[in-house]
């Protein structure tokens, strides 16, 4: 994906992959921006980004919630004055901030499946570990990059290498127990106003229906692209 920042609002979205980035937050940006989900049980959920109406894959990327709630996004382009990043994975991950994530990515050419399998804590931590000890991703190794996240965690040893996040998608739904949303926005295929209402800190705004929003699907229709 092309990276941009959220200071300047000019440039396109555009859903490829970028090169790799060797983003270092210091120790005191993770300490201060750490979020903790005690709503919710430990997870690991893929983020799958997929065209309308083609249903071809855009990209791949996973959040995981255990000690505390990160985004891997490898080869991403998304960022936050308020989120630190090392490398691929994100982290200060709040509920306004995955809306943000994924209100990012949903438009009027691209929806956003939320594909969540509950696991234990120590899973999930250990998923958070392989997250950080796989380094930046290149252009276009999205879901290399994740199918390699995965296969170092207990339980997930069977995730597909290759480049196709609906592939990968496809497996991940194989699982027992995954539930899965289906995320998506109006906004123009340029998601200036995106950036335009995150840099203020809203989520509500230009859709077509005034907010981004999500389905509950069925084991069926998620397995629909």
């Amino acid at each position: 994906m092309q990276r941009r920042t959220f200071l300047a609002l000019t440039v396109p979205a555009v859903l490829a992959a970028c090169g790799a980035d060797n983003k270092w937050a210091s120790d005191e940006e993770l300490r201060r921006a750490r979020y903790v989900d005690t709503q919710n049980p430990p997870s690991i959920t893929l983020l799958t980004v997929i065209g309308i109406p083609r249903g071809e894959g855009g990209h791949s990327a996973l959040m995981i919630n255990g000690s505390q709630r990160v985004i891997f996004d490898p080869a991403g382009s998304w960022e936050h004055p308020a989120i630190p990043e090392r490398h691929d994975v994100l982290y200060g991950i709040t509920p306004n901030f995955k809306n943000f994530y994924i209100d990012y990515h949903a438009r009027e050419t691209y929806w956003v499946a939320e594909d969540t399998k509950v696991v234990s804590r120590e899973i999930a931590d250990m998923a958070i570990r392989s997250a950080e000890q796989q380094g930046a991703s290149n252009k276009s190794f999205c879901a290399v990059s994740t199918g390699q996240v995965l296969r170092r965690v207990p339980g997930f040893e069977g995730a597909p290498s290759g480049f196709s996040p609906l592939k990968l998608r496809r497996w991940f739904l194989s699982l027992p127990d995954v539930t899965s949303k289906k995320w998506m926005d109006g906004d123009p295929a340029n998601n200036h106003n995106v950036l335009l209402r995150q840099k203020d800190g809203s989520i509500q705004g230009y859709g077509k229906d005034g907010k981004l929003h999500a389905a509950t699907l069925s084991p069926q229709a998620a397995a629909q692209p």
